[in-house]
């Protein structure tokens, strides 16, 4: 018994200190570092998951057809600290790929990388043939655009599926919704989730958007746009449908444009909505405006004879002034100088008026943004007085030296559809604004004067091809001359038409604008005015009003 004592001492005195080490142990972890280890602990069973709601469409004024909505589409990604031969994966990304090489080979060590998102059908095909194990595919949301002819309004989204111009820009944070945070609580080992599932934050789903536009409206437009545009070889076209009594934009077509489906190898300056971010010096079109004030100041009368003087070029208070063959006249009606589109009677008038013709532009919305919901756009110009040389005001008078969009165009063509008051346009449905002014704009000796006006000028003059029987139309054509190198080309041209086809309570103001032709001798009345006519004809039928 002796000889085993010192053993057993010896084996006691092991255990105890193997207690005390655990005893330590259990005493740091349970104990000094609890908070620690059971942080520790908790992050092993306890993860927190974000899930986004589905991005909320973009509607039609119907309500039925859709102009933007969620579809899925196949990414390729690999994981390049797991990947077995980087040689095989970098010579197909090389063949295949070769905008992924330069981050595979900077991200050895990264646990995700994007090959390529939305990968088109031959490119699914292409990594599914390839078996190369280290690239993979995977589904993710993005945005399907049925009616392509729509894409410079509704915009695009990134790869993330984040609204980046149009009304996916504006409308972002609404179409995307908030995200929801769930707290799960899972196996640590097996890594399946099978406890309790709590809510940490919750979201909110997007709403969708209803726009004015009308889907197939907004088709017969682009068709015929484009049409327009090919038969001219023109660098651009544009046309605008408003309606003026509560500014609702029922189609806004621009040529060229872009497929909203297709954008990997976007052209930036396809993607503008020219109507709306683009203003430009339009020419005639703006002698309506020029006489409206001319009437409204009490300057001049419908039938006041004003001396055109009989020839192409002549000198009114000292400066040169230009006008077409086609408008020459001697001494004429007021009401027949607008009818004709003569630039010396026009200049003759507006020199009554002084910097009275500047305000009443201002007061029109000229050199003013409209306030229409979209990104970018511009307020166009209108040269105040105190910057006026001695030919401004004549320049004025038959749209030089006056910048505007399209859309403001129509917008001061509205005020005369609607007995002066002013509207506000918009692309959104369902938004009660008020008009822009509370205060009649115009008389209504002075409306119906100028409407008179409009109508002899669709009637017998430069708008005369816009005539459509059973309906009353009121237009007015301009042909501008374009800057190029800081001098007014005598090559690139603008072909604008702005009217109002109205029967009964029906109303609609049209623009419509060709710009740069490189053939001969056309205007405005042989190039915008037939393709109003053919708008304007197509509108009524879809709209039904016969």
């Amino acid at each position: 018994m002796k000889t085993n004592r010192p053993r057993i001492t010896f084996i006691f005195f092991i255990c105890c200190i193997v207690y005390a080490i655990i005893g330590y142990r259990l005493y740091y972890i349970q104990i000094a570092h609890h908070d620690f280890y059971a942080q520790l602990g908790t992050n092993q069973y306890n993860t927190t998951v974000t899930i986004a709601p589905a991005r909320a469409a973009i509607l039609d004024r119907s309500g039925k057809q859709f102009l933007a909505l969620n579809t899925m589409r196949m990414a390729a990604f690999c994981l390049p600290s797991q990947i077995k031969d980087r040689t095989i994966v970098r010579n197909f990304l090389v063949d295949h790929f070769p905008s992924s090489v330069q981050r595979f080979d900077t991200n050895h060590n990264q646990l995700f990388m994007y090959v390529e998102r939305r990968l088109s059908d031959e490119q699914i095909m292409l990594i599914q043939n390839s078996n190369i194990p280290d690239i993979h595919l995977l589904q993710e949301p993005s945005r399907y655009y049925p009616c392509p002819y729509t894409g410079h309004i509704t915009g695009i989204t990134n790869v993330d599926n984040v609204g980046i111009m149009g009304i996916e820009l504006l409308y972002n944070i609404q179409l995307a919704g908030t995200p929801s945070s769930y707290l799960l609580e899972k196996d640590a080992r097996s890594g399946h989730y099978h406890f309790t599932k709590t809510t940490k934050q919750q979201g909110h789903v997007g709403q969708a958007i209803q726009l004015t536009i009308d889907s197939t409206l907004q088709f017969l437009v682009h068709e015929e746009l484009q049409k327009t545009v090919d038969q001219f070889q023109a660098q651009e076209g544009a046309a605008i449908i408003l309606n003026p009594l509560n500014g609702e934009i029922l189609a806004m077509a621009c040529i060229p444009t872009f497929d909203p489906n297709n954008t990997k190898s976007l052209n930036m300056a396809y993607t503008k909505n020219r109507l709306i971010t683009e203003s430009y010096e339009l020419g005639s079109v703006i002698k309506v405006f020029a006489a409206l004030a001319a009437l409204d100041e009490h300057v001049v009368t419908l039938d006041e004879p004003i001396n055109c003087d009989n020839v192409v070029t002549s000198y009114v208070q000292g400066r040169k002034i230009n006008t077409v063959r086609s408008s020459v006249a001697g001494e004429i009606p007021f009401c027949q100088v607008i009818e004709k589109s003569n630039n010396i009677g026009i200049a003759k008038v507006v020199t009554r008026l002084g910097p009275k013709l500047y305000d009443h532009y201002i007061r029109l919305g000229f050199g003013t943004k409209t306030g229409i919901e979209f990104p970018g756009e511009q307020s166009g110009f209108v040269n105040p007085p105190e910057n006026w040389s001695k030919q401004s005001i004549f320049s004025l008078s038959y749209g030089y030296e006056i910048n505007a969009t399209l859309l403001q165009l129509a917008c001061a063509f509205a005020i005369i559809a609607n007995n002066g008051y002013a509207i506000q346009p918009t692309l959104i449905m369902d938004q009660k604004k008020p008009t822009k002014k509370s205060e009649k704009l115009y008389s209504d000796e002075t409306l119906a004067n100028i409407r008179q006006i409009l109508e002899n000028t669709v009637l017998r003059g430069s708008a005369k091809k816009a005539q459509m029987k059973g309906y009353t139309v009121l237009g007015k054509t301009g042909t501008a001359k374009l800057l190029d190198n800081g001098s007014y080309s005598d090559t690139k041209n603008m072909y604008t038409c702005v009217g109002l086809v109205q029967k009964g309570e029906y109303q609609r103001v049209i623009v419509t604008c060709i710009k740069e032709s490189p053939l001969p001798r056309l205007y405005a009345s042989t190039v915008a005015v037939p393709l109003f006519e053919r708008i304007a004809g197509k509108t009524v039928i879809h709209d039904k009003i016969i």
